[in-house]
């Protein structure tokens, strides 16, 4: 394993997770069966694509939630009027 990631989220640096265990013991709970799945199944030419997507999601950032959240609402509102 080689040195820790690290990013920053709201100008606060964090680390990110850089292996599957610690990947995997970051995510929330109701995650886990669904990283250990994709894991599972990356083949050798996509395991890094899996394990960066992965690990940013391991990395909480509220800005990007929040962005999402509205975006996931806006979406409602207009099915909703349609």
């Amino acid at each position: 394993m080689g040195e820790p990631l690290k990013t920053f989220v709201g100008g606060t640096e964090v680390d990110v997770p850089n292996s599957i265990p610690d990947i995997r013991a970051t995510l929330p709970e109701d995650r886990r069966e669904e990283f250990d799945h994709a894991i599972n199944e990356a083949g050798v030419h996509e395991i890094q694509a899996v394990m960066r997507h992965w690990m940013l999601e391991a990395v909480p950032d509220p800005e990007a939630e929040r962005i999402l959240d509205r975006l996931a609402q806006d979406e409602a509102e207009r099915r909703s009027v349609s």
